[in-house]
């Protein structure tokens, strides 16, 4: 990251934060503790276990099982014991542990947690980061404050081990079967950059869509690669607890990690362009994003600490990740409409919910995303194609989801929704640059031979209220790792990584950056303290 978008981070994390809107918070029992059980994989199997106890001594035990490696199936995992490969599963299953326990920390938030690992400082800051950032939709939905939410602490004079030399090779590409991830996996088809689709299922039976299983038959008849996540419902249910949205996709990153340690590949590709960047709220001097865990500083924090802790030949990230979400609707269009345009969707409500069957992706055409989709592709694709997705239905003329549209535009004070959606700005942009389409010729009428020739013309309806202009510029370009910045032209199939060497100057400024990035996350809540404090005797006096 440049100076320039640092000072503008740190800007933003400055800001003065307004006053929760809610008036009392839970407050849990101050000596209750969450427990960090244990984590083990088994080689033969391929499969994880981890296991926590929440404060009513309630045992959580999570399971992953992984699959087996595309082109060798039946090869065992690290057979001659290399020490190295060793200690980089274990760092990335303990990662995949902290991670995952947000899923069940959530039903019984506490301040206190307790681990039988010893942490390093920079381990303590992060997971603390994840822990309060990444719940913070989930501590808005249960009025909660930071102050309810976990602190990691570091162990005095502790240093881990340092992270090893890694040789893998090749590319494990995140599938949903949306745009973003089939724009990827289209972009590697174009260069002939060979990659193994994965998915994660809810389902013990491994739905998935059927889409992802044929993204690279220009050079492989592979199908995708799916592993079962198996979630420990029965006692969350039990628990009777709180529930709510918790960082997924680093939990998700964790495991794809895993995944590809176990196939020997080093590079994690992700689907991520700008959708999780604008908060959708503030409670207290905590913003209120809906995966924090897909921002750019969630990335530059994760990244370093694979670098720390796992191996810095071992690389996670999005290479659409400067790309603003009209731009990559736009590229979908130009190079993925024609062969996906009817069997991708990005409709969390008719597909990704816990054990669908999602073998044929839908649409619902009620919810955030449908409407959000609707208007990143308005501008680029005529509207009678655009709406045979949702019943030939024209969404803008449905009253239903007008509040959902004020929200999606900021108007009228809706909050956004909590879904992974463009920002106000490009989204303001794209209605405002909806595509209109050329009369349609229609059939002579067969009893009026000397009719005038009929036309129709499809057209997108205005909204039933007025949206403000912008000058957002959709090619404009964020930041993004320079790795990945360039992939799909300067990645080599042939190339082996090097071998793990002393850190470049480079190596050592990402250290630097992802340091300061928690320390101002860190300065912000300071800062906020000190004003709630300076308020609070203000009144006083």
């Amino acid at each position: 990251m440049d100076s320039s978008n640092f000072s503008s981070l740190l800007n933003s994390l400055k800001k003065p934060a307004p006053e929760p809107s809610f008036s009392a918070p839970i407050k849990p029992d101050p000596t209750s503790v969450f427990r960090f059980l244990s984590y083990y994989f088994d080689r033969p199997s391929r499969t994880a276990n981890f296991v926590y106890q929440g404060i009513d001594n309630l045992i959580f035990t999570e399971k992953i099982y992984f699959a087996t490696k595309p082109d060798r199936p039946n090869d065992l995992f690290n057979p001659l014991n290399d020490p190295e490969l060793s200690q980089l599963l274990d760092q990335a299953m303990f990662l995949a542990f902290i991670l995952i326990g947000t899923s069940y920390y959530k039903a019984h938030p506490t301040k206190h947690i307790r681990l039988d690992r010893p942490l390093d400082d920079f381990q303590a800051r992060f997971f603390s980061t994840v822990f309060q950032e990444g719940l913070s939709q989930y501590a808005f939905e249960n009025h909660l404050t930071r102050q309810n939410l976990a602190t990691f602490h570091a162990t005095p004079s502790f240093q881990n081990k340092p992270p090893v030399a890694y040789r893998g090779h090749g590319i494990l590409a995140l599938q949903s079967g949306g745009k973003d991830s089939l724009l990827v996996a289209e972009l590697l088809n174009e260069k002939n950059i060979p990659f193994t689709p994965w998915y994660i299922s809810s389902d013990p039976n491994l739905s998935h869509p059927t889409v992802i299983d044929h993204l690279n038959d220009s050079f492989s008849r592979q199908k995708a690669s799916v592993i079962y996540r198996q979630i420990d419902l029965p006692h969350l249910k039990q628990s009777g607890g709180l529930n709510g949205h918790v960082p997924v996709t680093f939990i998700v990153e964790s495991l794809a990690l895993i995944q590809a340690i176990l196939n020997h590949q080093n590079i994690v590709l992700t689907s991520i362009g700008r959708e999780g960047e604008e908060p959708h709220a503030m409670v207290g001097d905590l913003p209120v994003n809906h995966q924090w865990s897909k921002t750019w500083q969630a990335e530059q924090l994760m990244t370093e600490y694979i670098a720390r802790y796992l191996s810095p030949d071992l690389h996670l990230g999005s290479p659409i990740r400067h790309f603003s979400e009209l731009k990559v609707a736009d590229l979908f269009v130009q190079k993925c409409w024609q062969k996906y345009g009817y069997s991708f969707s990005s409709c969390n409500e008719a597909n990704y919910k816990q054990n669908n069957h999602n073998y044929v992706l839908k649409w619902c055409g009620h919810c955030a995303k449908c409407a959000n989709s609707y208007l990143l592709f308005c501008p680029f694709i005529p509207p009678q194609y655009l709406q045979s997705l949702f019943g030939d239905r024209d969404l803008f003329l449905d009253p239903n989801l007008t509040p959902i549209f004020k929200g999606l535009l900021g108007v009228g004070g809706e909050m956004k929704p909590f879904e992974c959606v463009g920002s106000t700005e490009e989204l303001r942009s794209a209605y405002h640059h909806r595509m209109t389409t050329p009369p349609i010729p229609l059939p002579p009428d067969p009893n009026n031979k000397t009719s005038t020739p009929r036309y129709w013309q499809p057209v997108y309806a205005n909204l039933p209220f007025r949206v403000p202009e912008t000058n957002f510029n959709y090619q404009n370009e964020s930041a993004n790792q320079v790795f990945f910045r360039h992939f799909f032209d300067q990645y080599k199939t042939t190339e082996e990584p090097s071998k793990n060497t002393p850190l470049t100057p480079q190596q050592v400024q990402s250290h630097q950056r992802a340091d300061r990035v928690i320390e101002m996350i860190e300065r912000r809540k300071e800062l906020n303290q000190l004003r709630r404090s300076s308020r609070h005797k203000q009144r006083n006096f």
